[in-house]
């Protein structure tokens, strides 16, 4: 059932990227990222309320209070960098690059975790790093884009490698407890940081004149982020991480079709193959 749970993860995640991507045209990212995980704080807590995991809170160790606060922390990292790097950069290059975290989830999982990864998952591994490497490559064009417009490969870099910390401190902070409540808990640590970092950049103020448009895309794209955390954490729980983690990140395929129907971004052959070694390397995960 977990791996219905890791599915579902990937498909709202998908959904995510395009939202998010829509509703920052003329927002700042880091506004938008607040605002978004408002949205999230609201729908994580309701569903702890609706199952009734909210009586056990007091039970939660110290412990794990320090890996679900750790694991938030990470997040909130991850989500700066990643929309940042959506709002600056093609989101046929900035996911592909997100989603490479998942070399590095699995290589903690098995050091930190001590998963077992058999010879099959580290061909699996080779397929998705290659995959990644031919999706990033540079557009064969004339294009001549200045070092500002490039920067965002480094927030996309930040937004993998957090993203890799975030899933093994959330496997681990959310060991003994509901996974709804971890993930609401974690969700108030990301909003904190979140509003802080709009405070801190003085765009506090930007936050009325957002177009009602882009507003409406980015409580969306909360939504649709909730909805992907609870089945994400809900599959972390159960399952794997070295196998759940590969399967969230098949959420590319969501992104690219949406990413061609919606912006007209297209895909080269180079990056076409790239993307067979990628879902072929998730797939391989799972035998």
């Amino acid at each position: 059932m977990w791996i219905v749970y890791a599915v579902g993860s990937a498909f709202f995640a998908g959904i995510t990227s395009i939202l998010a991507k829509c509703g920052i045209k003329k927002t700042d990212s880091n506004v938008a990222t607040a605002i978004r995980t408002v949205i999230v704080l609201i729908f994580s807590w309701l569903i702890v309320f609706i199952t009734g995991s909210v009586r056990t809170i007091n039970d939660i160790p110290l412990k794990t209070w320090v890996f679900l606060i750790l694991s938030g922390l990470a997040t909130g990292a991850s989500w700066l960098c990643y929309f940042h790097a959506l709002q600056i950069g093609d989101i046929n290059k900035v996911v592909p690059i997100d989603k490479s975290s998942t070399v590095l989830s699995i290589i903690l999982a098995v050091i930190i975790l001590h998963e077992r990864i058999s010879c099959v998952r580290i061909v699996a591994v080779v397929l998705i790093a290659v995959g990644t490497y031919l999706m990033i490559q540079k557009k064969e064009s004339s294009e001549n884009k200045d070092t500002k417009n490039k920067s965002w490969i480094l927030y996309a870099f930040g937004s993998a490698i957090f993203a890799s910390l975030t899933a093994i401190l959330g496997k681990i902070g959310i060991t003994g407890i509901e996974s709804n409540l971890g993930t609401a808990i974690r969700t108030f640590v990301v909003l904190v940081m979140a509003w802080i970092m709009v405070a801190v950049t003085g765009k506090m103020g930007t936050v009325k004149s957002i177009p009602r448009k882009e507003m409406l895309l980015i409580c969306l794209s909360g939504i649709a982020t909730g909805t992907s955390w609870l089945c994400y954490y809900k599959a972390l729980q159960d399952g794997l991480a070295c196998v759940v983690v590969p399967i969230d990140k098949l959420s590319i395929l969501v992104t690219i079709v949406f990413s061609y129907v919606v912006f007209k971004e297209k895909l080269t052959t180079k990056a076409g193959i790239g993307l067979v070694l990628i879902v072929a390397g998730t797939l391989a995960m799972l035998l």
